[in-house]
């Protein structure tokens, strides 16, 4: 039976398909699949098995997925066809593929990350077919959020707040990283199973978040994907803790972080460089609503910090959704002009080489006239230092 809203996402991207001249889109990309189908197979192609999502201008929409997720993709894939295969029989999914450039002339699919092994079946088939990229279409359609998803961004929010409260309150003299680290994932597998319950059909989606706690604290605080370890946190350590590969709630991402003290800040510099990424963020915030330039929110962000005498700093955002990475990037380079409905994660953080290191960041939901925080967590000085 089909979803109405995965039907709704897979009749825009065969409008899309119509109107560019495209015959058929062969996306292999887990989060886009599971974006137009509701259908995700888990193991996919880290574990030898594909699955591919044919959808075709005119003909009707087909998934090609291992034999073993049949009953998973019965229940939950809306889509027209499936199809199955098994592994080392009759040329496994790849007489699906042979047989779908029969009578289509025009084919695109996710040339710059599409898995090798597919691609390059791909190429052998060609022949006198067009190729083009469809992922600057597929990007454009989910970069606008529907209000649908702007209530899972909400949801996913609280199941952050909940870890990085959780977090917070881990933190103390002698705790080791990693029993931080297991303080915030129960904490948000919590929050996001009553959600689940409150407000979601679908006992099919695990609450359970997931994905290595990033985490550093005291001499390592400079690594800003150093994971939860067994060191133990000393009186006037920094604590760093992100939850932008956590933040996974319904399949929808955040970005999330922040820098906390235990007990006190030792080193009254730490303060001066963590007063400078809040400005630099709270810059980058002045800026962001509706008709801004992705990029020139990047450089108002990266001039605040490059004018205090820093180095030219990392992106200042990007869009999420059901990937951890969408478009726009708050960067150089991207001119995606911002509009409401998009979902941005946007930092403020200063890096002192290997001696010391901030960052704060949070989500916001891109309205009419600004933007709605959906990580409300204090940041001021006085909220990240820690009672030891």
């Amino acid at each position: 039976m089909k979803n109405k809203i995965f039907e709704k996402r897979m009749n825009i991207l065969k409008s899309k398909l119509d109107f560019n001249n495209i015959d058929l889109a062969i996306i292999t990309d887990e989060d886009s699949i599971y974006y137009f189908t509701g259908y995700y197979d888990y193991l996919h192609i880290d574990f030898g098995r594909p699955t591919i999502l044919l959808v075709y201008k005119e003909n009707e929409s087909h998934l090609i997925t291992p034999e073993m997720e049949k009953h998973m993709a019965c229940v939950s894939a809306s889509v027209d066809k499936m199809s199955f295969w098994n592994d080392g029989k009759n040329d496994e999914w790849r007489s699906y593929l042979l047989s779908a450039f029969d009578k289509v002339s025009t084919i695109s699919f996710e040339k710059n990350s599409i898995p090798s092994l597919i691609h390059n079946y791909i190429k052998s088939l060609l022949s006198d077919h067009i190729s083009l990229d469809i992922i600057p279409i597929i990007s454009d359609i989910r970069m606008i959020k529907s209000e649908e998803e702007l209530n899972l961004a909400r949801h996913a929010g609280e199941v952050a707040i909940a870890m990085m409260n959780a977090g917070k309150n881990a933190i103390s003299v002698g705790v080791e990283e990693y029993e931080v680290a297991l303080a915030t994932s129960a904490a948000g597998t919590r929050v996001a199973a009553q959600l689940l319950k409150t407000y979601y059909n679908d006992t099919n989606m695990s609450p359970n978040t997931h994905f290595l706690q990033i985490m550093s604290s005291g001499e390592n605080i400079s690594m800003p994907h150093h994971r939860a370890s067994t060191k133990k946190i000393k009186f006037g350590d920094p604590v760093f803790l992100c939850f932008c590969g956590m933040t996974n709630f319904n399949r929808f991402k955040l970005g999330f972080d922040r820098t906390f003290w235990l007990g006190e800040i030792q080193n009254t510099y730490q303060k001066k460089i963590y007063d400078l990424a809040i400005k630099s963020q709270s810059i980058a915030l002045s800026l962001l609503k509706p008709g801004a330039v992705a990029e020139d929110i990047h450089k108002s962000y990266a001039e605040v910090i490059s004018e205090a005498g820093f180095d030219y700093p990392f992106r200042c955002g990007r869009a999420t959704g059901f990937s951890f990475l969408e478009k726009p990037e708050i960067v150089y380079g991207d001119k995606t002009i911002i509009k409401p409905g998009m979902v941005l994660a946007i930092d403020g953080s200063i890096t002192l080489d290997s001696k010391f290191r901030v960052q704060v960041g949070d989500s916001f939901i891109v309205t009419d006239d600004g933007y709605e925080c959906i990580t409300p967590f204090p940041n001021s000085i006085d909220d990240v230092i820690i009672n030891g």
